[in-house]
């Protein structure tokens, strides 16, 4: 049985940062993060197994990366990822500050370790699908689609580069759990090619990111994302652009829970309030639980037949 988490109830300070950096004169962009904080965060939110934590850990450190490469503050990315596997998909929605939040469609899944005795991400995903939808403020949001190449989900992101934005790029995630099932260590980094980079840059940087040890060695060794930017791309130059607090957080309200329920209708709440008890209703992001009574529902009926 799931503990059930009241507004407001998991809180703690967080330690977790991103940076924005760029190398070569500007012919490469990267993001670096160190995320372990939001990743229990979301951990506790959701009390997901080891394998839904490390699929949802990479997920929320590669959106709040790609989050912060929006330009407004209304933008919002969302990225689901909707697999035939067990733990069915998961969806993360970022915006450009450093927020994110996002849930597992099957949290509970458990799996034995893959071949390389790792936590098995791309079995627990399977075959299927990738999009990334970025909302910018036009009617439609702005949706590209890939096929999972792995599951793995920073393999799948990198295919998603090259084939939807046509950008060449390195993206590595990683969560390491402790044996007790609390994170351990969690972060990741995107490293991009921009037009006109040059043919030794890029040999360059695929060498030297192909001797990289997995991203959770490195933070696990007391390794910084500005350590690992360095080491990645110290001999292009690098220049950090910014660094940024990162954080699991959900913007839902009671009065945000009251507009959805207003919006399915007179009738459904009429029905809701001829069952004459209180019901609860639960933000999927954030797993909190919103109490309504049956009064509160009356309120609600009447404000809906306007």
């Amino acid at each position: 049985m799931m503990e059930k988490i009241k507004a407001g109830e998991i809180t703690g300070q967080t330690g977790d940062y991103m940076l924005r950096a760029t190398a070569a004169n500007g012919q490469i962009r990267a993001f670096a993060a160190t995320s372990r904080d939001l990743v229990e965060k979301a951990r506790q939110a959701h009390n997901t197994s080891p394998v839904a934590t490390a699929a949802l850990g990479r997920l929320m450190t590669a959106g709040v990366m790609m989050g912060s490469m929006m330009k407004a503050d209304s933008d919002l990315l969302t990225i689901r990822v909707e697999g035939d596997g067990p733990i069915g998909g998961l969806t993360v929605t970022a915006d450009k500050n450093g927020n994110v939040k996002g849930y597992a469609f099957h949290p509970e899944v458990m799996l034995p370790p893959n071949a390389k005795g790792k936590l098995d991400v791309g079995g627990a995903l399977g075959v299927g699908v990738l999009s990334v939808i970025q909302d910018i403020g036009l009617k439609e949001p702005y949706v590209g689609q890939t096929i999972l190449v792995t599951g793995e989900i920073a393999e799948d992101l990198t295919y998603y580069y090259a084939t939807s934005e046509q950008t060449p790029s390195s993206v590595a995630l990683g969560v390491l759990m402790n044996k007790e099932n609390t994170v351990r260590q969690a972060g990741g980094f995107i490293i991009q090619l921009l037009p006109g980079a040059e043919e030794a840059t890029i040999a360059a940087l695929e060498k030297t990111i192909g001797e990289l040890e997995p991203v959770t060695t490195m933070l696990n060794k007391g390794m910084t994302p500005e350590d690992i930017l360095e080491l990645i791309l110290g001999q292009f130059g690098l220049e950090i652009l910014d660094k940024m607090p990162i954080q699991f957080t959900c913007n839902c309200t009671k009065s945000r829970v009251e507009k959805a329920l207003i919006s399915i209708g007179g009738k459904e709440l009429q029905e809701m309030i001829d069952e004459g008890k209180s019901i609860e209703v639960n933000c999927q992001f954030c797993n909190k639980y919103y109490e309504f009574s049956v009064d509160e529902l009356k309120k609600l009926y009447e404000k809906a037949k306007k």
